[in-house]
């Protein structure tokens, strides 16, 4: 609550040194950010000197509208400035269009008084029909909804909605408290109405019972719930408001919509409403329109008050009953449904009068002063987040802006209109335009980069690779750039990947986490996107026969019996949160590096270290990085994990260690280590994250030459032979690095268990170890004219470990968990020799031998 001492705080000029030091281009423009403050302070002086405080005026939800009294009496109060009388009609009356008239009070403010019956029950019933008559000045009878509404429906036989007096004698009381802020916010955006796989609008019920847990198996800590506020359009996605106050009633009950937020907070889960204040439905039947008759009252009169693009009315932030009735719509949302933030939507088109139209905005600072902005605007902004961030200091507010206006996500006193977070709307338009103009080998790293941190230093920023915008119809959503037609026949995980699916799944999994590590202090996914789902998204409308087949989410291909990859990207999707939610790099500044050539980006973030190879057919060994502090590092997320739908080339047990080798890194700077890493050349992109023990990260890219052998792990990277060191029952297994010249393992039962390998004249001499089991483990390998002569393994329990003859490169694993895991046969003079699977789930994967006269021969296993 709002006392003196905060009124002080703001009776001086804003401390803008931090705010012209970061950013040295608005020290022109200094005087024009002092006199917004000011326009701010005055107005916020007024409204505490004529309303008591601030916290009395946003609360005027409270008396206006109906409210019931101590005595079950019921007092309506109503702001119609232009009309001539005002009357209440509904079921209580017989639909009697002048028998309850209102009392005409000073500043267009009108009041009526119903004492409860002789029974003591209130004079108008829970769930009664009720309406507004206004008599204009010309004569004419208006039919209206108060905009103070709480409930409001529509019934199958109607055009319009009705205000429904909505006030149960059991309300839905909350059990839990508001989550703390988030360290790290993590945002699932939904729409309750899509939240399921039939062809139906769905309810709060369905999203509280389906849907959350989802949330939270995901790993986000935030829902943004979209079309809340009630609008008559259905296809308008919520953006087209007409009664403020009501909880959209397609979807369940006010009393639905408390049990959702309160079960998302036991969850742990903050819970934001995507929050129309920039402009409001042309209807008027049932929204704010020509409410008393005139072209104004809410809004601007004439053309200043018409959007003209969007056909809808724009608000007047100069008028005082405007003010009240907008931030106690804030306080409403705040109150009685406990939710825990705003995202403002439209906020551009509310800072200029030309509301963004045909601007592209260059980054200009002209742009953002001058008479093209509406102050009015920004001084109504900058009022509703000192409220909420004074009342509810846990409070977050999100401004949808594409302008980048300086100073957005900066605090009020500090000179900014005091936003959390803007969101970054220039990185998914950049991913969808290189989907859609450029080929994979014309990606360009420096651009990418560029695009995902271009934004304010100092001020928030939600990254995000594709919202509810890219879902609609008439775009695709990144997936369906990617595998378009083909997510419909060949996303089984039962057969094998095609070029399309392969290449569609890695670099949908690359493309979301570079976003997330690189784009914002914040990420933000729309339901859906996080398994790639397959359909765009289109309400029903007449065009398409009112069909619901596309207005929903279809959350049953994460049904496992279904055996689609799309759980692989929802598996994606999960780890890449946890990871993050335990290390918090969307809390900490960046550097990054990129190389061109390699089309590599190299970044590290709260000491993790992030490697992406977008090259399309290349691949690298002994790839060397530079690094932070020396130390070690370890691999924590693996794009391609087979988990995820990888090939499983990379052993997430792999240990990297630094060297004092400078190299330059990050931002160009150079650094006093580094370390190399492998990216191989098979198929599409992979990438590799790991992380330190003690909290240093390194990764892997791409593809490498290796498998796991029984319980030996090691790996073959390009030239690299046997990197990795793990262990058995507590001891060293084995180490081998680059081109070190030994290797060396402890003693196993009192024995040497590896012996070290040297050169002669650049050879390998021999490699050899002992004897487990009685049984020889490896026989040396020599060259005989420059060719490999051999390798050869014993036997462990009877079969074949692996072996190697010639150049033939194939190993052979045998059974992991009773199953035949897989032999691999490489190329005699250039032609597949063959490639044999055994039992994967209980059927024959296939065995292909060589190429019979350019065909392809097959044989069945065992043949």
């Amino acid at each position: 609550m709002a006392d003196h001492s905060e009124r002080d705080e703001f009776t001086e000029l804003p401390d803008l040194s931090e705010f012209l030091r970061e950013d040295p281009y608005l020290v022109p423009y200094q005087e024009d950010l002092c006199r917004r403050y000011q326009l701010f302070t005055e107005r916020l002086s007024k409204l505490e000197e004529a309303e008591g405080s601030f916290d009395d005026f946003t609360r005027s939800y409270m008396s206006y509208g109906v409210q019931r009294q101590a005595n079950n009496s019921l007092m309506f109060r109503e702001w119609a400035p232009g009309a001539q009388a005002l009357f209440l009609t509904g079921d209580f009356n017989d639909w009697n269009s002048t028998s309850h008239p209102y009392t005409k009070k000073e500043y267009g403010k009108w009041e009526l008084y119903l004492p409860p019956k002789r029974d003591k029950a209130p004079a108008i019933e829970h769930e009664t029909k009720l309406k507004l008559v206004v008599l204009t000045s010309e004569g004419e009878e208006l039919f209206r909804i108060s905009p103070w509404a709480k409930y409001c429906h529509k019934h199958v036989d109607s055009n319009t909605y009705d205000w429904i007096h909505w006030d149960p004698i059991r309300p839905f009381l909350h059990q839990h408290t508001r989550p703390k802020r988030p360290r790290s916010l993590r945002i699932y955006e939904a729409h309750v109405g899509i939240a399921s796989p039939a062809e139906e609008i769905a309810t709060y019920t369905n999203f509280t019972l389906n849907v959350l847990p989802k949330i939270k198996d995901l790993g986000y800590n935030c829902v943004q719930l979209m079309a809340i506020m009630e609008h008559a359009y259905y296809g308008s996605f919520g953006y087209q408001v007409t009664n403020f106050f009501a909880a959209s009633s397609r979807f369940g009950t006010p009393e639905d919509l408390k049990r959702l937020v309160d079960t998302a907070h036991s969850l742990g889960i903050t819970v934001l409403l995507d929050v129309v204040h920039s402009h409001a439905s042309s209807n008027t039947a049932d929204g704010l329109n020509k409410f008393d008759g005139t072209d104004s009252c809410f809004f601007h009169s004439g053309p200043r008050g018409h959007h003209p693009q969007w056909g809808s009315r724009l608000f007047n932030y100069q008028s005082w009953e405007v003010l009240r009735f907008l931030l106690s719509n804030l306080r409403w949302w705040m109150e009685e449904y406990r939710f825990d933030g705003f995202r403002f939507d439209g906020v551009s088109s509310m800072l200029y009068h030309h509301h963004g139209i045909a601007m592209s905005f260059s980054g200009g600072y002209s742009e953002y002063f001058g008479m093209q902005v509406d102050e009015d605007s920004i001084i109504h902004l900058m009022l509703s987040n000192h409220i909420l961030h004074t009342l509810y200091p846990d409070c977050i507010t999100i401004a949808e802006d594409v302008s980048g206006m300086p100073g957005l996500c900066k605090p009020v006193k500090n000179g900014g209109l005091g936003f959390d977070y803007r969101l970054n709307m220039a990185v998914p338009d950049k991913w969808i335009q290189i989907l859609k103009e450029l080929k994979d080998e014309e990606w360009d790293m420096g651009n990418i980069v560029y695009t995902l941190t271009n934004r304010r230093k100092g001020e928030g920023s939600i990254g995000y690779a594709e919202s509810h915008d890219q879902a609609l119809v008439g775009d695709k959503s990144l997936a369906f750039w990617l595998m378009d037609k083909e997510m419909y026949t060949n996303m089984s995980s039962l057969i094998p990947m095609t070029p399309v699916i392969d290449r569609g799944i890695q670099l949908h999994k690359m493309i979301r986490l570079l976003t997330h590590a690189l784009g914002g202090e914040g990420y933000l996914n729309f339901m859906g996107n996080e398994f790639g789902h397959p359909d765009w998204l289109d309400f029903p409308r007449k065009g398409n026969g009112e069909s619901y087949q596309y207005a929903r989410r279809q959350y049953n291909l994460l049904d496992p019996d279904n055996n689609l990859r799309y759980t692989q990207l929802y598996a994606f999707d999960r780890d890449m949160n946890l990871t993050e939610d335990k290390y918090g790099w969307l809390t900490v500044y960046h550097g990054y590096e990129k190389k061109e050539k390699d089309k590599v980006i190299v970044f590290e973030r709260a000491n993790v270290m992030f490697v992406f190879n977008f090259h399309p057919s290349n691949s690298y060994s002994d790839y060397r990085i530079a690094a932070g502090p020396n130390g070690k590092y370890r691999i924590k997320l693996d794009s391609d994990a087979e988990q995820y739908g990888g090939h499983g080339r990379l052993d997430t047990d792999t240990e990297f260690f630094t060297e004092q080798e400078p190299f330059k890194g990050v931002n160009d700077q150079w650094q006093p280590h580094s370390l190399k890493v492998g990216y191989s050349t098979a198929g599409w992109v992979g990438y590799r994250v790991g992380y330190r023990v003690g909290c240093r990260v390194g990764y892997r890219v791409g593809y490498s030459t290796y498998r796991w052998v029984g319980r030996i792990q090691y790996r073959w990277v390009g030239r690299i032979q046997y990197r990795w060191v793990g262990r058995i029952q507590g001891r060293i297994q084995y180490r081998w690095v680059g081109r070190i010249q030994y290797r060396w393992v402890g003693r196993k039962q009192g024995r040497i268990q590896y012996r070290w390998v040297g050169r002669i004249q650049g050879r390998i001499q021999y490699r050899w170890v002992g004897r487990i089991q009685g049984r020889l483990q490896y026989r040396w390998v020599g060259r005989i004219q420059g060719r490999m002569q051999y390798r050869w393994v014993g036997r462990i329990k009877g079969r074949v470990q692996y072996r190697w003859v010639g150049r033939i490169q194939y190993r052979w694993v045998g059974r992991i968990q009773g199953r035949l895991q897989y032999r691999w046969v490489g190329r005699i003079k250039g032609k597949i020799q063959y490639r044999w699977v055994g039992r994967i789930q209980g059927r024959l994967q296939g065995r292909m031998q060589g190429r019979l006269q350019g065909r392809l021969q097959y044989l069945p296993l065992g043949g």
